[in-house]
């Protein structure tokens, strides 16, 4: 179970979150929608160890809690240990750095032993990887290349998929992975995402604004935030009404 409670947080002395409380089981998905500038994207860059970003409040008041395990007393590597993981928005470019060689260096970090026994050699991981990549429908071809290196807005988000794959989350955030995508890549990276749910029983928080790619993610929760908070919550009813009539009729 990943907690988090009552979440407080500035940046540069302007406070962002104002009290978040969610909690995500393991399997669960939960959708987070809001306007621009509601605070969606930093509570996922807060989740994963920015550390820029300053708690506030009263002491000792925000707590997120994964396993029981005190997650902002972490570093970001830490917290990617312990099984968290950000899909960005904007994927970043590395090139040079192959695709499949950084997958497995990645897997080392993650695993460390346990790694190393189950992949002692790249041509044996590599083999794993185009399994999933297959699996995935990702294109075996971007594997051999700089990572995200001329890569398309649909190639950039399925590799993220496969990279959440790779890594066997226990919680993943999903910062906008629908962001400037096609229908058709929509469709490839919802159906990849809940395979990665079915198999490894991730907890999912994707954020989003639009509801086009919830109708294929099929959502347990949807949440609206709202001025750095959460102000309604419920199923799909709601992700529907938001996009009929937008957040005016949102509780504040």
């Amino acid at each position: 179970m990943l907690e988090i409670k009552d979440l407080h947080v500035s940046i540069e002395g302007k406070q962002i979150l104002k009290g978040v409380s969610l909690t995500v089981k393991a399997g669960e998905i939960h959708a987070i929608m809001g306007p621009n500038g509601s605070g969606k994207s930093t509570l996922a860059y807060t989740l994963a160890g920015q550390p820029s970003y300053e708690l506030s409040g009263a002491s000792g008041q925000s707590s997120v809690t994964l396993e029981d395990k005190d997650v902002l007393e972490m570093s970001p590597d830490e917290r990617a240990q312990a099984g968290l993981f950000l899909a960005f928005q904007y994927p970043v470019e590395i090139p040079g750095v192959k695709v499949d060689k950084f997958l497995r260096m990645a897997h080392q970090a993650r695993f460390g032993e346990e790694s190393e026994k189950d992949f002692p050699s790249l041509l044996r991981f590599r083999k794993h990887l185009l399994s999933l990549a297959k699996k995935l429908e990702v294109n075996p071809e971007l594997l051999k290349r700089g990572l995200n290196e001329g890569f398309s807005g649909g190639e950039k988000k399925r590799l993220e998929i496969l990279q959440m794959a790779v890594l066997e989350p226990k919680f993943a955030v999903l910062d906008e992975t629908d962001s400037g995508l096609d229908i058709d890549a929509i469709q490839a990276v919802a159906k990849g995402v809940r395979k990665i749910v079915k198999k490894y029983n991730t907890g999912i928080i994707v954020i989003t604004h639009y509801q086009r790619i919830l109708k294929y993610l099929e959502p347990d929760f949807v949440h609206v935030f709202v001025d750095g908070e959460i102000k309604e919550s419920g199923d799909m009813e709601v992700a529907n009404r938001l996009e009929k009539e937008g957040y005016k009729g949102t509780p504040i």
